[in-house]
């Protein structure tokens, strides 16, 4: 099932997440739901503050042409990062149409948990590294636009809020 997006600003969007405390029915919908979401959207990875659930659980599927590698990461956590840092032009879902350069660690090793509830560690490089980065920010009630100087950050605010305004006027 393909869910609502949530559009920034939404205070649900800037509060921490809850870890998962076990892997559960309801916790394989979501991961599938988040998926077709992401897809649909379409995007390259998608945190659950972002569908209105407060929990700690993204997806992500960084693969343009070839077979898709969809991942589910579950309570995820940067354990190590690069020096090396390296900058992407940064979208988000929740904040449409809108770009900025930010820069992260250019690699990083990830440790989560999958919807067996096995334990998993990988490193990440590139575009993979960028959005594990920008999704678990999402799970810490972080915004790709908060790596803004404040000016372009409130530029892009208010043109959410009249997206928004918009959307609530076509109902």
């Amino acid at each position: 099932m393909i869910r609502p997006i949530l559009i920034h600003p939404d205070p649900r969007l800037k509060k921490p997440c809850d870890p998962v405390a076990e892997i559960t029915a309801e916790v394989r919908i979501l991961a599938k739901d988040m998926l077709d979401t992401m897809y649909d959207a379409p995007g390259i990875g998608l945190a659950a503050p972002q569908v209105g659930v407060m929990k700690r659980v993204l997806v992500m599927d960084c693969i343009k042409d070839g077979p898709p590698r969809p991942m589910v990461l579950i309570n995820p956590r940067v354990v190590w990062s690069s020096e090396e840092s390296s900058s992407y032009e940064e979208g988000c879902l929740s904040i449409p149409d809108q770009y900025a350069e930010v820069r992260r660690p250019a690699d990083v090793r990830v440790e989560w948990v999958d919807l067996d509830g096995a334990p998993q560690d990988e490193q990440f490089t590139g575009l993979w590294a960028t959005c594990v980065q920008h999704e678990i920010d999402h799970l810490d009630g972080k915004l790709f636009i908060d790596y803004l100087g404040p000016l372009k950050r409130q530029m892009i605010t208010r043109k959410m809020e009249k997206l928004k305004r918009e959307r609530a006027r076509q109902g």
